[in-house]
């Protein structure tokens, strides 16, 4: 597995937004939505593209087009629905899946009670939508779908990541095809497997407790 840690001054700027519990719902949404852009950018430098040449006004021109098979967008339900537009805006003809993830709080243990998922993913890249990587169960679950299905590549795209949640990921993938993306890496978890500092429960804040 790969991380990539986005260190970058407009970054740290919104997260340090996002953090204070001050913020409210309207403005961390907004946040949420910009760093998710800033974030897509870096997560999709190395998508495959096919070299094509076209016809400029004035003359013909090398470029690049997004290669088939498209890429697959899938939110982790239900905080990684606040990512979505973000990703989106940059990647809007790739198809969106969704998986839905439920922590149980005492054990810590992820299980799904969702999944939209194509049946067959050979071949495509796909960029899986969580806000928050803490004890790591609920990406090792989801990747570990889609790789049944057959992705070629994985890359999980998130906000905030605790060491011992990149720690797990690098164990259950050591391969190059796992990536992933984020904003930060914070201090540890906490003894309920909250990322500290952090900036609480991502679900909450961005659509209130249930």
């Amino acid at each position: 597995m790969r991380t990539l840690v986005a260190d970058h001054p407009l970054v740290t700027h919104k997260l340090t937004h996002l953090r204070d519990v001050t913020t409210d719902r309207a403005t961390f949404r907004t946040l949420a939505d910009e760093l998710v852009t800033l974030l897509a950018y870096e997560a999709t430098r190395e998508i495959r593209v096919t070299d094509v040449t076209v016809t400029t006004p004035v003359a013909e021109a090398a470029g690049a087009r997004l290669a088939v098979p498209r890429p697959l967008i899938v939110p982790v339900l239900r905080a990684g629905i606040g990512m979505l537009d973000g990703m989106t805006r940059l990647l809007p003809m790739a198809d969106v899946g969704f998986v839905g993830m439920v922590r149980d709080e005492d054990s810590l243990q992820a299980s799904t009670y969702a999944d939209r998922l194509p049946a067959d993913l050979t071949g495509r890249e796909v960029f899986v939508l969580d806000p928050m990587l803490a004890t790591g169960g609920t990406l090792v679950t989801v990747i570990s779908m889609l790789a049944r299905r057959g992705a070629a590549s994985v890359t999980a795209i998130c906000l905030l990541a605790a060491p011992e949640g990149l720690a797990r990921l690098e164990e259950a993938f050591p391969s190059d095809e796992v990536r992933v993306v984020s904003g930060t890496v914070d201090e540890r978890l906490n003894s309920k497997g909250y990322i500290v500092p952090g900036l609480g429960d991502a679900g909450d804040r961005l659509f209130g407790a249930v």
